[in-house]
């Protein structure tokens, strides 16, 4: 093994070296507090949303900084139990576990979400969505995730906003998890016509804790205190990690950049699901996944490699050098792939499933020595 190789990025990011020249020292005051310190730091915040906002296309008042994408889907889908009364919401099929688990717990306290099944390549059509609101004509909230985390498979947005709004009634709230869409696919958030939606530092190479939702318009929130984020999401804020949040997303999600990062994305990917097809072995999830397949994000990957368990093949290619996962890590404790179950697979193939993802430091040598690596790691299994 000459040097070790990084895989998981849909997990977290490498920091991006430009980040070590964030101003800390001059922006540790609270952000709160009246004296110079302290506007200093507020300074630096609204300057780091206003920075955020233009990045990302949208008004920064619509901006709340928050701990990561996993408060920001939360606070959303907590303000649910502030209604007057316990509305009806959707969720896909397919949604990462910050969703997914809230939903649950939501039903726990007497909700009735209902799933957006998805179709075998893991994404929800406009096609599905429109049978899920005839079968729940008083859903108030629709969930749906923009690139899933697990497979890259990218959702049609906007086709969904569509379906949503041409619903006759009350209006449903659709909320997307950009998680795995910012910085890696185009974005645009009027013409998906979001109402709300989450992101993270830490995926597109900033620190931990520290994410961001946009809200159309303010929502009730069940978390209370000193009223920063105007009440949204009281706490001190973290002024350095918004700056490091505000300085990758200019890095990454303006449209040029993502244009280029894609491509050259594309082109090491092309050259991944090319090697892989050659290998009698292994299979792409869906299988129907090509080289240039724009259904799909060139950032993740999830394959599986006949009758070898994911985990033993991830420890394998972990003794030579690549690190790889399973799945999410948020849900790494647990043997169960919800995800690949709401794409058709049985228990066996969903068990050899792995996933393979790439970043900014991402090159086709390392694309090459992974391909090497799984030969060598399959010659024992």
């Amino acid at each position: 093994m000459d040097k070790r190789r990084y895989f998981d990025w849909a997990a977290t990011a490498l920091p991006l070296p430009s980040l070590g020249d964030i101003d800390i020292k001059n922006t540790f005051g609270n952000p709160s507090s009246p004296y110079a310190e302290g506007r200093q730091a507020k300074e630096a915040l609204e300057k780091a949303r206003s920075r955020c906002a233009k990045a990302l296309k949208v008004p920064a008042e619509c901006l709340y900084f928050t701990s990561g994408g996993t408060e920001s889907n939360a606070l959303v889908l907590h303000s649910l139990l502030l209604r007057p009364k316990k509305v009806k919401f959707l969720y896909s099929a397919v949604e990462h576990p910050s969703v997914r688990e809230n939903c649950l717990v939501l039903e726990k306290l007497g909700f009735s979400p209902a799933i957006i099944e998805v179709e075998k390549d893991g994404r929800v059509s406009p096609e599905i969505l429109s049978k899920a609101l005839a079968k729940n004509p008083d859903a108030r909230l629709a969930a749906i995730m923009a690139v899933n985390n697990e497979t890259g498979a990218i959702m049609d947005m906007e086709g969904l906003s569509k379906i949503l709004r041409a619903k006759d009634g009350a209006p449903v709230h659709f909320h997307g998890d950009l998680v795995q869409a910012a910085g890696k696919i185009p974005l645009d958030i009027r013409s998906w016509d979001l109402d709300s939606a989450s992101f993270t530092a830490h995926k597109l190479g900033g620190p931990r804790g520290i994410g961001l939702l946009y809200l159309r318009k303010p929502l009730e929130v069940l978390y209370s205190g000193g009223g920063q984020e105007r009440g949204i999401r009281p706490g001190t804020e973290n002024t350095s990690g918004a700056l490091a949040l505000a300085a990758c997303l200019e890095q990454y999600a303006s449209p040029d950049a993502v244009k280029l990062e894609q491509e050259k994305a594309r082109q090491r990917w092309g050259h991944l699901i090319g090697g892989l097809k050659k290998n009698p072995r292994a299979l792409l999830i869906p299988e129907s996944r090509t080289e240039d397949d724009l259904r799909f994000s060139p950032w993740i990957l999830q394959a599986r490699f006949k009758d070898v368990p994911g985990e033993v093949m991830v420890r394998a290619l972990d003794s030579e050098g690549f690190a790889v996962s399973t799945g999410s890590a948020c849900s790494s404790s647990s043997p169960d792939r919800p995800v690949l179950e709401a794409m058709g697979l049985d228990e066996h193939a969903r068990l050899e499933g792995i996933r393979i993802s790439q970043g900014w430091s991402t090159t086709l040598e390392d694309i090459v020595a992974l391909l090497e690596g799984i030969e060598k790691a399959l010659a024992f299994l």
